[in-house]
């Protein structure tokens, strides 16, 4: 099959633009194929056993696979990461997640006690426990599912890319109150509604797991709420929280951590202008009252650069 109709094929699902760049990731992945190469007829001169997993996994495209799923693996902050149908594909937005904890880091790194210690929730692939494991080897990093087979997606890409942190099953919706440990808690946990199943792609809704997706109708944000009511009692003095959450409950979440007492409470737009990240500090002692709740919300946008460059 030509290269220019190995292009074409995927269009239905896919923007001209952005079926040409899958089959191209597809070929460098498969064959080590350069544009060069495609543009010359190389994939006319595949073997009969290269055309064949060729179709197999082109076949794959055109039934709506993520190209991360075909191939295994999906980039995030510069590292590659092992991905299957058990986690969610690493999103672009939660590398300035990821960026936006390490700034915060180094601002209050000399506040930090001798041995700091980090905890992800809902962590799926590892990605962000992973990342800042790496990118902050001072602290210990802990990382909580619920589901069965994510931790062991996350523990092989731990392995992989040589990163000290502890995997544990733990459904963050049962958790209870805990002696403060923690000097940061991350977490990007599932938050669209299930009637927003209409306006989602297909290569989303059939494939990715729908346990790190969706949340009910009547209750978008019990994720959230579960977390920053461990966050009040399980984040030292000082320690900070990260959310990476849905704009359209921007209010809600603001309201509930200011609700709990959290203090400095401040929002950051992703690099397409959604307000899409909100970190809270807990306050030395803990005042369940509303007093931030009219506080002025301090905005800033993150740039539209490459994040998390590995070292």
């Amino acid at each position: 099959m030509p290269y220019d109709q190995l292009c074409r094929r995927p269009t239905p699902l896919y923007e001209a633009g952005e079926a040409k760049s899958i089959v191209r990731l597809l070929m460098k992945e498969l064959f080590d194929f350069s544009l060069t190469d495609l543009c010359c007829g190389a994939v006319e001169r595949l073997s009969a056993a290269q055309l064949q997993r060729l179709h197999g996994a082109h076949q794959r495209l055109l039934d709506a696979e993520p190209i991360q799923y075909v191939l295994g693996n999906a980039t995030f902050c510069d590292r590659s990461f092992k991905v299957n149908p058990s986690v969610l594909i690493p999103r672009p937005e939660t590398e300035e997640l990821c960026q936006w904890v390490i700034e915060e880091e180094k601002k209050n790194r000399q506040t930090l006690s001798s041995s700091p210690q980090l905890l992800d929730l809902c962590t799926g692939s590892g990605c962000i426990a992973i990342t800042l494991a790496l990118e902050l080897p001072d602290y210990e990093v802990t990382a909580w599912d619920v589901s069965l087979p994510a931790p062991n997606t996350a523990k092989e890409n731990a392995r992989q890319l040589h990163a000290p942190v502890r995997f544990e099953q733990q459904d963050v919706l049962k958790l209870c109150s805990a002696p403060a440990q923690w000097q940061i808690m991350v977490s990007n946990p599932p938050y669209i509604c299930e009637n927003e199943r209409s306006t989602m792609a297909p290569n989303v809704l059939r494939h990715e797991p729908e346990l790190a997706l969706f949340v009910p109708d009547d209750d978008p944000m019990r994720f959230y709420r579960a977390i920053s009511n461990y966050a009040q009692w399980a984040l030292l003095p000082g320690g900070q929280l990260f959310f990476e959450f849905n704009p359209l409950y921007e209010d809600f979440l603001w309201e509930t951590l200011a609700g709990l007492g959290f203090s400095d409470i401040r929002l950051k737009d992703d690099s397409f202008g959604h307000t899409r990240f909100m970190t809270a500090t807990r306050q030395t002692q803990i005042r369940l009252n509303s007093f931030n709740l009219h506080r002025p919300r301090i905005r800033s946008r993150i740039p539209n650069f490459a994040v998390c460059n590995s070292t």
